[in-house]
């Protein structure tokens, strides 16, 4: 059984903080599957998710935001740098790109990180022990990154919507569309919830 998840998401927006929880939880529950972490490169210094929606993705997932976040929540944010960066850690450093994400929404929800210019990357290289070139850190999407966009926009065609973020697991020829909001609350529900959907792809394969 070959599986495969494709987390399209944006690395300053709290809802797909909120669903990063469930990524970790099925990478988890199957350890051999290839994880694909899609940024979409949404925020480009314009807009924000603003307070509203930290709001709603705080109660919905139990997940807490931090004062220095909260200070700044409705001022534009941009992601191009993440997108960028992510892009390069799925290309060289593919096993470390789950932790890494992690430790990004940590430090942006929490400690207020707005991954605005390389410094702001400094912890996070340092900690994974990274080298990262530096075409990662311009203002513009590096050709990796645009790649994974047009990822994106195949994916979303397929499954009909472009919201985000978005789960989608593949097990062989067959997709699973994974409502993530139904598990935010208790992430590890989201892995009895596929185990039936492969149950279900198995027994309707004999």
């Amino acid at each position: 059984m070959t599986t495969e998840l494709y987390f399209i998401f944006d690395s300053h927006c709290p809802w797909s903080y909120a669903t990063t929880p469930l990524v970790n939880a099925l990478q988890q529950a199957y350890p051999d599957m290839t994880v694909h972490l899609l940024h979409s490169a949404h925020y480009i210094g314009k807009d924000s998710a603003g307070e509203e929606q930290m709001q709603a993705a705080a109660k919905a997932s139990g997940l807490k935001f931090g004062r220095e976040h909260i200070r700044y929540v409705n001022s534009p944010k941009n992601s191009i740098k993440t997108a960028n960066f992510m892009a390069w850690m799925q290309d060289k450093q593919a096993s470390k790109q789950l932790p890494v994400l992690n430790a990004i929404q940590a430090a942006h929800f929490i400690e207020g990180n707005p991954f605005n210019n390389k410094h702001d990357f400094n912890d996070i290289v340092e900690k994974f022990k990274l080298s990262p070139t530096n075409k990662v850190f311009k203002d513009e999407l590096s050709t990796d990154a645009e790649y994974i966009l047009e990822a994106i926009e195949e994916i979303q065609q397929s499954i009909g919507t472009t919201s985000f973020p978005a789960l989608i697991m593949t097990v062989n020829d067959n997709a699973i569309f994974i409502d993530h909001s139904k598990y935010l609350k208790n992430p590890q529900d989201v892995v009895a919830a596929v185990e039936q959907e492969i149950a279900a792809i198995k027994q309707s394969k004999h």
